[in-house]
């Protein structure tokens, strides 16, 4: 188990902001004292080898390690709204979640509370928890930390967003974004090795997302790129069309429409003809704040 005595000098993500956020110190997260929780649910929005026939047991956890200007989850990432609880009564959500007959339990948002996840999973193993964990994250994440979730996590479902590292630095407040997010998503295919999927539901493995944002193209097929040389054929790809411009980015000319048709056929063209389309292809029509839940403490 890790000990939670590591958020004393907070160095979990990439900023290393070194606050004791045990005794209520904030860093760039403004998440201290516990576990901030938003809605726990059967979630059938995610990747069909994910939702599958039953649904997702997903957790949004209240705040964010990142800045994202066009978050479609910003009631929660950048404005906190959620509940506080502790490990026992995370360990009971998961349970909850499989007697509902949840293909897995889908951590959202969880790199800043992966001390207490961990303390949570093994509560609930001892319970009888027994689906698959999905990690799923923006990937600003630092290597060490995904090393601590080896034996815990099952499949990791990991957003690649930028190439650039100004581009980053623009629209989501995330310097090296790239250098960090391309090294752990390696070390969790490391962690995970390759897909498996039994019956259409995946039970190990990576899916990388990417989201085609207006305006660049280019930077989405240097990410693509990178995964094509590093990564093509023992991973899954989630190309995502569903772009909309919510939270602040109407301040932000380029992105304050949603990506055309022209826009998102030149990448999926550089999938295919790639050999990346081992995966899911959105389709155009994804682009709407549909895809966004209610955050109504439902299950917590």
């Amino acid at each position: 188990m890790v000990s939670q005595d590591i958020l004393k000098n907070c160095r979990i993500c990439p900023r290393e902001c070194g606050v004791n956020r045990i005794e209520g110190e904030m860093g760039f997260c403004k998440i201290a004292g516990g576990i901030k929780v938003a809605k726990a649910f059967l979630h059938f929005w995610e990747e069909p080898c994910i939702s599958g026939k039953n649904g997702s047991g997903t957790v949004f956890f209240s705040g964010c390690n990142m800045g994202c200007v066009f978050c479609q989850n910003y009631e929660i990432s950048q404005m906190r709204f959620g509940v506080f609880i502790d490990v026992n009564k995370l360990a009971t959500i998961f349970l909850n979640l499989q007697s509902k007959g949840a293909h897995n339990i889908n951590l959202v948002t969880p790199t800043i509370y992966v001390p207490y996840i961990i303390e949570a999973i093994d509560i609930a193993k001892k319970k009888g928890l027994r689906i698959p964990i999905v990690y799923n994250t923006s990937s600003y994440e630092k290597p060490e930390t995904i090393e601590l979730l080896r034996g815990y996590v099952d499949i990791f479902l990991p957003d690649l967003k930028y190439f650039d590292d100004e581009i980053a630095k623009k629209y989501s407040n995330a310097p090296r974004y790239f250098e960090f997010a391309s090294k752990s998503i390696l070390k969790m295919v490391e962690l995970v090795g390759d897909v498996v999927i039994e019956n259409g539901i995946m039970k190990k493995g990576v899916i990388i997302r990417h989201l085609v944002l207006p305006m660049h193209t280019n930077d989405s097929i240097r990410v693509l790129s990178w995964i094509r040389d590093n990564l093509r054929g023992r991973v899954m790809l989630s190309l995502m069309s569903q772009y909309f411009p919510m939270y602040r980015a109407k301040e932000f000319k380029e992105i304050s429409r949603k990506v055309t048709a022209r826009e998102y056929q030149k990448v999926v063209n550089f999938v295919i003809e790639n050999d990346l389309d081992y995966g899911y292809i959105q389709d155009k029509e994804s682009a709407t704040d549909r895809y966004t839940p209610d955050f109504d403490l439902e299950g917590i």
